[in-house]
């Protein structure tokens, strides 16, 4: 199989603008047909990573970026995937070219949120999980994020001071990013005395909710040879996987897990499967990795993502982060951009502003947080109801 290329990458900052959210997708687009040199005329294919929060245009984004930055007969696609809508869009986009229905493609995020933590849509859903989760349990996502770190503590031995120090870390890599919302020095004393939250998480742990776009210019191998792009970031792989039976750790927005008493018990857990699916594509494992891009909803769901993206053994992810291993300068840094900790949930535009990350690092264009000789990155990220994503980059 052929590889796609990163011709170009864009992003709107993060933040809480209060704007419509097609401007943020529409700054980033430009951003990455800037970045590409590529004229959008010159664009066949336009996918769109859909919000569901923001009215009709946002559940046909591919159109809606489309036409803000100008109908030009292009096909185009729109992917709702929740938090995974990124990588959808992407594979779709991806798709297209492997096909050989076009050489060049446009892939766009973006999100407008509302004000305090996401929640379902609003009406009388009694057969929705989401809205059932909210109206019987009161289980907001930061609730969610707290069963996960007490099951970690139950688990493996983690205190609250682990989780600070994943925060801690992540703070000072997003000083260096001009797109994080957040850039702010936190030391895990900081973080300790801030608000709680959801025992045992407290309040900069939990990731906000954030307005910002990103977009991928993708190009098939033949043009960009064409083009004369030299030692090109190359997609190796996207997982778009999803839970196999049973699941017997729960997921949001469930609040049961199957029943494994008469099942085999070697299933894969979902999380472990996600970045599975990319290394088995991409013909690689965590021993080839450079860095990491993970979905830190909560600081203590880092921790996870280092055991889930094969990093280390079960229980070993506290020692990983003490020796400095996933800190700039060790042996595999984790969300170098400074993570959703700093920039907070823009749900369709978060994993694709992951690939924007990866490409920056690999390109050796990512300033005070470069990583350096990065050649190898993934990243890890899931949705609602069972959507995996992770991309695997190399140069």
């Amino acid at each position: 199989m052929s590889d796609v290329v990163i011709a170009g990458v864009g992003m709107h900052p993060w933040g809480k603008w209060g704007r419509n959210f097609v401007e943020y997708g529409v700054v980033a687009a430009r951003a990455a047909l800037e970045d590409a040199g590529i004229d959008y005329r010159d664009v066949q294919f336009v996918s769109g990573a859909d919000t569901v929060r923001n009215g009709y245009p946002g559940y046909v984004a591919g159109a809606t970026f489309a036409q803000a930055l100008g109908w030009t007969g292009a096909r185009v696609a729109s992917s709702y995937a929740a938090c995974a809508s990124g990588a959808t869009a992407l594979e779709v986009a991806r798709a297209e070219i492997l096909a050989g229905r076009c050489d060049v493609a446009l892939v766009v995020g973006a999100d407008t949120t509302p004000k305090g933590f996401l929640a379902p849509n609003a009406g009388e859903r009694p057969d929705d999980p989401d809205w059932l989760r909210f109206r019987l349990l009161g289980a907001t996502n930061p609730t969610y994020f707290a069963l996960y770190a007490r099951r970690r503590m139950a688990l493996y031995g983690a205190t609250e001071r682990d989780f600070a120090e994943v925060r801690a870390k992540n703070a000072r890599h997003g000083l260096e990013n001009p797109n994080a919302r957040y850039r702010k020095d936190f030391s895990v004393d900081d973080i300790l005395a801030s608000p709680m939250v959801a025992d045992p998480l407290r309040l900069v742990e939990i990731c906000a909710t954030s307005d910002g776009g990103a977009a991928l210019v993708v190009v098939s191998a033949d043009y960009a040879k064409r083009k004369g792009l030299d030692a090109p970031v190359t997609i190796k792989a996207v997982s778009t996987v999803t839970p196999a039976f049973p699941q017997t750790v729960i997921e949001m927005p469930n609040f049961a897990t199957d029943s494994g008493v008469a099942v085999s018990d070697s299933v894969t857990p979902f999380k472990d499967s996600i970045t599975a699916a990319a290394y088995e594509e991409a013909g690689l494992g965590p021993e080839d990795l450079s860095l990491a891009e993970v979905y830190d909803l909560s600081s203590a769901l880092e921790l996870d993502w280092y055991e889930h993206i094969g990093l280390c053994k079960a229980g070993e992810a506290e020692r990983l982060l003490h020796d400095g291993d996933t800190t700039i300068g060790g042996r595999i840094p984790v969300n170098p951009s400074g993570g959703l900790a700093c920039f907070g949930e823009a749900v369709p535009a978060q994993a694709l502003a992951q690939v924007c990350e990866l490409t920056w690092q690999l390109r050796g264009q990512a300033g005070a947080r470069q990583v350096d000789g990065a050649r190898v990155g993934i990243t890890a990220n899931q949705g609602l109801f069972g959507h995996g994503s992770s991309v695997i980059l190399t140069r």
